[in-house]
């Protein structure tokens, strides 16, 4: 008799459940939505949606939700990347809802459009009635993601309660809602940031370049390095700017976005270097989630991922 062993890698067990779990949501629900930034994480994610639907196109539109301050290189890789794919993307603009006056800009040192993308990403969803949004956020990343389901619940007003969430069984997930309720979907809720750089080598996927290390103008606060090239962090007098050799773990809003001093500049060196540290990437890169440890909890009961 012959016997035949399948052996799984822990890539390819953890690509099968996000897969499962991309063909799940198309099937229950109507009017799904991949939040895409241009960031590794849903750069992973866009892979695993061509993956699950292919050879069809995927599905349903990317939505990205535009602070205004991005970094120029991850805004020109996001536009290359949707046309390559032929999916259609939607930007919901933070400007816009400045100017509108459904949100007010926060004044000072320390100021930042992170907090203020609940608002339009709530618009953009009432206004094209999606039901369920594909997040990238992971479980290792910090503690109030750890709390999150796979299929995470939210109100009709938008907001998640910690303390109210849907049990989820084995594979089993509840995707029953009422008219102006929605979910949040993570299909990489159990990979860590290691997972994320070791599928991206093995699926040769492109990445901004700021993820590799490079020469920039930054300067020094709270220990953080931030950018002092684009000008959206609104440097002190007291805050020299200088040039150092840096690379970006995570590439949000450049207000607030930290960079780490790095010489990695090849896949393989970036995760030997992820691999040595202890650190998560928003505990060392975020200044926005340093003010308290319910930061980002806080942020997610109003709205935002």
């Amino acid at each position: 008799m012959q016997r035949c062993d399948y052996l799984l890698s822990q890539l390819d067990v953890l690509e099968a459940e996000s897969i499962h779990i991309f063909r799940e949501v198309a099937a229950e629900f109507e009017r799904p939505v991949l939040l895409f930034s241009g960031g590794k994480d849903s750069i992973v994610m866009l892979r695993l949606a061509q993956k699950a639907f292919w050879p069809a196109p995927i599905p349903f539109p990317v939505m990205h939700v535009d602070t205004g301050h991005n970094f120029p290189e991850v805004i020109e890789f996001r536009d290359r990347r949707v046309a390559e794919l032929g999916v259609r993307l939607i930007v919901a603009s933070v400007q816009d809802a400045i100017d509108s006056g459904r949100v007010v800009e926060q004044k000072g040192r320390r100021a930042s459009r992170n907090r203020l993308q609940i608002t339009p990403l709530l618009d953009a969803i009432e206004e094209h009635q999606f039901d369920a949004a594909f997040g990238g956020a992971r479980r290792d990343e910090e503690k109030a993601r750890a709390k999150e389901r796979v299929v995470s619940f939210r109100d009709e007003f938008g907001q998640w309660d910690p303390k109210n969430q849907r049990p989820e069984l084995w594979n089993l997930f509840n995707t029953k809602i009422v008219q102006g309720e929605h979910v949040r979907v993570f299909p990489l809720s159990n990979w860590t940031e290691l997972d994320i750089w070791d599928y991206v080598r093995r699926e040769e996927l492109e990445l901004p370049p700021i993820y590799f290390a490079h020469t920039r103008q930054v300067f020094e606060r709270d220990g953080l390095l931030l950018d002092a090239e684009t000008g959206f962090a609104n440097r002190g007098d007291d805050e020299p700017e200088f040039a150092a050799t840096v690379r970006y773990r995570t590439v949000g809003d450049a207000s607030c976005t930290g960079a780490v001093k790095s010489n990695a500049v090849t896949l393989d060196e970036v995760i030997e270097e992820i691999a040595a540290t202890r650190i998560t990437e928003r505990g060392q890169t975020r200044a926005d989630d340093r003010t308290s440890e319910a930061a980002m909890e806080d942020r997610k009961k109003e709205g935002y991922f």
